[in-house]
C-alpha cells in the first residue's frame, strides 16, 4: 500500500484554507503550475501551514522542481514535528536526509485509517495480494518438517490489519490474538469475527506488557507488517520473548540484492536478506525457512519479496502462561 496523500488539516485562517482548496482543484484540471503558484501564496499567508507545504512539495515533484520539492517538504516537517503528513519519508525519497527514517506513529496510523474501508479489495484485487495464502503454506512446511502436528494453542497476528492473515490461519489456532496500530483496521477486522482477542496499540508496546505479563504464543504472524518498520531488530528480539519453547515465527518482507534496508519509492521499506539473517540471529531465533516470494505487484510487475519462518529455543522457560 503507499501513501494516498494527507487528510486536510486547516491553517486555522479561513483565506488560506479556500486557496490551498483552489490549487487542488487546479491541480485535479491538469494545471500544476497554476497550483504552485497559489500555494506559494497560500504558504505565505500561512507560514505554518503544514498540509499546504506538504501539497506544494508534491507539485513541485511532479513539475521536476527537485530543488522546490525538498525545499517544500523541509518546510512542511518543521511545520509537523510528529510527522503526520509523512514529509520526511518523501525527503529520503527526495535523497535528502535520513535514508531510511521510520515512519513516524501519527503517519502510519492516518495512513491505515484513510484506508480501512477499501483496503481488503485494493489489496486483493489491484494489487493480487497473496501474503496470507504464502504464509500459510510457508508455516504448513515448516510444521511438517519439524515433525509437528499442524495445530497452535495460541497464535498472534502482528499488525493485523482488516484480518485478512486471520482469516487463513484461523482454522488452525485455538486462541487468535490481533493487535494494529489503526483503530479503523481493527473495526474493520472486528467486523470478521475470526479473533477472540483484539487491540489497538503499537507493536512494540504491546509485545512488551505481553511479555512482563508472561504471556507467551505459540505462532505469531507478520503479513505485510515490516515495510512500515525499518528497524527490524527491536521487534524481532521483542517477538523472540513473546514466544512459547519451540513456537513458530512466521512474516513477510520486501527485499532488494543489498544489504540493509532501503525505502522504496512506494515509501516501504526493502530488507536485504543478510540484514533479517542477523537480526534473527541477533535476536536468538533458529532459521526454519526463507524463500524467495512474490507478495504483491505494483503497477502489475511482482514485488521482490521473502517469506521467513524462524523458531523459537525449545529449552523451557519459567512463569508461562496462558495468553487469554
Amino acid at each position: 500500500m503507499t501513501d494516498t496523500g494527507p487528510l486536510f488539516v486547516s491553517s486555522g485562517d479561513l483565506i488560506a484554507d479556500r486557496r490551498y482548496h483552489w490549487a487542488l482543484d487546479h491541480a485535479v484540471r491538469g494545471d500544476l503550475s497554476g497550483a504552485a503558484d497559489i500555494l506559494s501564496q497560500t504558504v505565505e499567508l500561512a507560514p505554518a501551514f503544514a498540509t499546504a507545504w506538504f501539497a506544494l512539495g508534491a507539485i513541485r515533484d511532479r513539475l521536476g522542481d527537485r530543488a522546490g520539492a525538498i525545499a517544500a517538504f523541509e518546510k512542511a516537517r518543521d511545520a509537523d514535528p510528529e510527522d503526520y503528513l509523512g514529509a520526511r519519508l518523501q525527503l529520503a525519497r527526495l535523497g535528502c536526509g535520513d535514508v531510511a527514517p521510520a515512519m513516524s506513529e501519527p503517519y502510519v496510523r492516518r495512513l491505515f485509517d484513510q484506508y480501512a474501508a477499501r483496503y481488503d479489495a485494493a489489496l486483493t484485487g489491484q494489487l493480487a495480494y497473496r501474503g496470507p495464502a504464502i504464509l500459510r503454506d510457508a508455516v504448513e512446511q515448516a510444521m511438517h518438517a519439524a515433525a509437528r502436528p499442524l495445530r497452535f494453542p495460541s497464535a498472534l497476528d502482528l499488525g493485523c490489519g482488516t484480518g485478512l492473515a486471520g482469516a487463513a490461519f484461523r482454522p488452525l489456532v485455538d486462541w487468535l490474538v490481533g493487535v494494529d496500530l489503526s483503530p479503523a483496521m481493527i473495526r474493520q477486522a472486528a467486523a470478521k469475527g475470526v479473533y477472540d482477542r483484539l487491540v489497538t496499540a503499537d507493536l512494540m508496546d504491546f509485545l512488551g506488557g505481553e511479555t512482563r505479563n508472561a504471556a507467551k504464543y505459540h505462532l505469531v504472524l507478520a503479513a505485510d507488517v515490516f515495510v512500515y518498520i525499518n528497524d527490524l531488530c527491536p521487534v524481532l528480539a521483542a517477538v523472540a520473548r513473546g514466544l512459547a519453547p519451540g513456537g513458530f515465527f512466521a512474516f513477510t518482507v520486501e527485499t532488494y540484492s543489498g544489504d540493509g534496508v532501503m525505502l522504496l519509492p512506494t515509501l516501504r521499506y526493502a530488507h536485504g536478506e543478510p540484514y533479517i539473517r542477523r537480526a534473527l540471529k541477533d535476536a536468538g531465533l533458529a532459521l526454519a525457512s526463507l524463500s524467495e516470494v512474490s507478495v504483491r505487484s505494483e503497477k502489475g510487475v511482482p514485488v521482490d519479496s521473502l517469506v521467513v519462518v524462524a523458531q523459537a529455543s525449545t529449552a523451557p522457560q519459567a512463569a508461562v502462561t496462558s495468553v487469554e
